[in-house]
């Protein structure tokens, strides 16, 4: 056995230790709720928590916490010890059921958009059975981790988790009832897959320390474009260093002991960039790993004296970083909607998946978008380096030339189906390869699945992964909805009647050329797709009657709840950018005023000697004068920066203040770094107090 399959899922209370520690009823009865999606049978939940408290303290565990996702991003935990007194008070160790299935955290601190006072503290976690428990390690401290959900004391929700929990609910409903139209009798459940791919950067802890923008907001907020960044190409897919390598393969080694399936692992674009991606988990499995898997790249960067940088975009003008959430559904059959097959009935559910995408897309696209947007992803969206602003979808040549010839067909006939569904059948294996031709795109379909590859790399993928069911439901549901009033026999034949509708309605969505051409966004314009050019624009779309109405009658968010939820995201935006302007304002105090001046001392020194010595040098004193300029072009930015703050931080209105950080603070901004990093291509390097990019971007 390899050492992998050694180490493979030990701090995890899976199924193999369940099956050894709980008796074979209360064992088959939480698979029921694990696999099946029953509603877990609390009568078991004394036996499950003696269990899992027993292996906890067997490998070294003292506590436990319910570990949830709140909404101002990462995770949220509070250790508890197994201590208690036991009936002659003396100190035993337990783990009741009540405290397995609910905590009661303070949810005072956080951020709330305003559903409860500040007063009004309670908070409650509830243990997600459909995620396993697992043991959380830090230097040699073990603490038995129980995934959970975050609601209010009135049951509204806090976190991340809970709608995409109740996001898979409404696609199965919506799901199901389309199957059993179309003549399936099989399919009982639907299961979403997921698989998000997660980039980072490495830089020398050396360097970082020199560079408190990197430190705190991490992003540089100055720096002067390095002689070499990535203009040759020469680091995508290219040899792994051995520093790099032993990094990766502790990594690999540390997801595996926490049951991540980490399949690839490789250089990206950008110097000092890498990505790591796993095989295809449950989606809501999916996103609690990745939420472990970026803990884990900063933990083990650490021992290697290296930082981690996860942050959309850590230096101007070089390749930010993304995370393609890959996405796909089938049933419990283990039929794949997304992958076409042999079976004519296989194929119609492919056609009528893609067709509920599209629907959804055209309807919700601007929710899409929503869904993506904060501060630090801005900085990519529609830049030519990540997929644009715009949601549209990529579908490859032949899929595009498919659904063409089926916009064309006339009147459906049974040779046209068998047509159709040969032609599904037939869709070529490598069209991954036909997809990722076009990197501009950022919903793509990619063999059988679809990659949003518009994910910010800090994102959690609950809020797109939530979106992408609530559009697919929602497309499920109209094309069901169609197909019952259509005159007719054969469903089948029906359905690809309706599926004609669909595509000749979705034309507006699909595209198959380049995302960065200006003419792109022109033409989506004329196509009336949204464009939401920043994070207040793009929450402004959640406030749309037929957005709201969506997520009400899905039962994902209630009205009060997405005002809640776009609150603190234009709070945490708001945030975000004034702790990146105050801290510009502070390097360009005391970091980069002081260099600035010592280099005009030095040079204006050397102006004197030469001109002490009769020797006329107009040279030296330009230097000194450019060297003023400079100077007092900072001095003025710092000043135009700190009057902007105040402007921003009167403003009492959360939508205005944040579209005043967007605009005019991003300009304001700007134009101080523009200054600041022409400093830097002349400042000598012994004065210059920040690490370059180019030091940033050697190799490790």
């Amino acid at each position: 056995m390899s050492e992998m399959q050694n180490v493979y899922g030990e701090l995890v209370f899976n199924k193999q230790i369940m099956n050894q520690k709980l008796s074979k009823d209360v064992y088959k009865k939480l698979l029921a709720t694990i696999d099946k999606g029953e509603a877990l049978d609390q009568s078991i939940a004394g036996e499950v928590a003696h269990a899992m408290k027993e292996w906890a303290i067997e490998n070294g565990a003292t506590h436990f916490t319910h570990w949830f996702q709140p909404q101002r991003g990462g995770t949220a935990q509070k250790h508890d010890a197994f201590l208690t007194y036991g009936e002659g008070e003396e100190i035993v160790e337990r783990f009741s059921e009540g405290q397995l299935i609910q905590s009661e955290p303070d949810a005072s601190s956080f951020p709330s958009g305003g559903i409860r006072s500040t007063f009004e503290a309670r908070g409650y976690t509830a243990w997600d059975p459909t995620s396993p428990v697992f043991l959380l390690e830090a230097r040699g401290t073990k603490t038995l981790v129980i995934p959970s959900v975050f609601l209010s004391w009135t049951g509204e929700v806090l976190d991340l988790k809970t709608p995409l929990l109740r996001s898979e609910h409404a696609l199965n409903s919506a799901a199901i009832k389309l199957q059993k139209l179309l003549g399936n009798r099989t399919s009982k459940r639907i299961v979403v897959h997921a698989g998000p791919e997660q980039e980072y950067f490495l830089f020398a802890k050396e360097l970082v320390e020199t560079r408190p923008d990197l430190k705190i907001c991490g992003r540089t907020l100055f720096g002067a474009e390095p002689a070499k960044g990535q203009q040759m190409d020469d680091h995508y897919f290219g040899s792994i260093k051995g520093k790099i390598l032993n990094f990766m393969e502790d990594l690999d080694r540390e997801l595996y002991r926490r049951g991540i399936p980490s399949k690839t692992r490789h250089n990206e674009v950008a110097p000092n960039q890498f990505e790591v991606a796993p095989i295809f988990q449950i989606a809501n499995l999916a996103v609690d790993n990745n939420l472990q898997m970026m803990e884990l790249i900063k933990n083990v960067a650490d021992k290697y004296g290296l930082v981690a940088i996860l942050h959309e975009k850590p230096m101007a003008g070089v390749n930010g970083s993304g995370k393609h959430y890959n996405w796909s559904l089938g049933d419990n059959s283990g039929v794949q909607y997304l992958r076409p097959s042999k079976s004519p009935l296989k194929n119609i559910s492919f056609l009528m998946t893609i067709g509920a995408v599209l629907l959804g897309v055209k309807k919700f696209g601007g929710v899409l978008r929503a869904s993506i947007a904060d501060a630090g992803n801005d900085h990519r969206l529609g830049a030519n380096e990540a997929p644009p602003a715009i949601m549209s979808i990529y579908l490859g040549e032949y899929l595009d030339e498919l659904f063409n010839s089926i916009e064309g067909i006339g009147k459906i006939t049974d040779k046209k189906v068998n047509e159709i569904s040969l032609g599904v059948q037939n869709l070529p294996k490598i069209a991954k390869d036909y997809s990722d031709r076009n990197r501009t795109s950022p919903i793509a379909f990619t063999g059988n699945k679809f990659e949003l590859r518009a994910v910010g790399s800090t994102h959690n993928c609950a809020e797109p992964g939530a979106v992408m069911n609530l559009l697919c439901a929602y497309g499920y549901d109209e094309i069901r909805t169609r197909i019952e009033v259509k005159q007719g026999e054969d469903v089948k034949n029906k359905a690809l009647e309706v599926l004609k509708e669909v595509l000749k309605e979705t034309k507006g969505v699909r595209f198959e050329g380049n995302g960065y051409a200006e003419e792109w966004h022109q033409e989506a314009e004329k196509r009336g797709l949204p464009n939401a050019k920043n994070t207040p624009q793009a929450l402004e779309l959640m406030f749309d009657k037929e957005v709201m109405k969506a997520f009400v009658d899905y039962n994902i968010l209630s009205e009060r709840e997405i005002k809640s939820k776009v609150e603190i995201k234009l709070e945490a935006y708001n945030n975000v950018k004034d702790i990146e302007y105050k801290m510009a304002i502070k390097i360009a105090n005391t970091l980069i005023i002081p260099a600035i001046l010592n280099q005009i001392s030095e040079t204006g020194g050397a102006a004197t000697i030469v001109e002490g010595l009769g020797i006329a040098d107009s040279a030296i004193k330009a230097d000194v004068a450019e060297l003023s300029k400079l100077y007092a072009g900072i001095k003025n930015g710092v000043k135009a920066l700190e009057e902007f703050i105040v402007k921003a931080e009167s403003e009492g209105d959360l939508h205005k203040q944040a579209h005043l950080y967007a605009e005019e603070g991003a300009d304001t901004l700007a134009e101080l770094r523009a200054n600041v990093d022409a400093a830097e291509e002349i400042v000598a390097d012994y004065f210059w107090p920040l690490a370059s990019y180019q030091e940033l971007l050697t190799e490790l």
